[in-house]
């Protein structure tokens, strides 16, 4: 799971997720889930969430390994939600919440 599940910041701000256990994990935005103007985000630099998908399936791209940080800079307000590839299906999500 991502710790906190939710988390508020304000725009500018940039987010800083750390996999602190053992197996691999990925942050992925729901395309359809950010603001429409906002950047699209997801670890290993994929630009939409079918590439990000596609990565992992062909050889775990975008994988955040133990120990390792991804991190994103958050400009426009809105809502994020975003998710880990292999983990969705256990609930594996989470969400920022960006204020002006």
């Amino acid at each position: 799971f991502f710790r906190p599940s939710e988390l508020e910041v304000s725009v500018g701000e940039t987010v800083v997720w750390a996999n602190t256990g053992n197996r691999r994990h990925t942050v992925t935005a729901y395309e359809d889930q950010i603001p429409d103007d906002a950047d699209y985000f997801a670890s290993g630099g994929f630009d939409s969430e079918a590439a990000a998908i596609d990565g992992w399936q062909d050889g775990f791209g975008g994988y955040i390994e133990s120990g390792k940080t991804y991190e994103h800079t958050f400009e426009i307000p809105g809502d994020y939600h975003y998710y880990c590839v292999p983990h969705e299906p256990e609930g594996m999500v989470g969400k920022i919440v960006v204020r002006e």
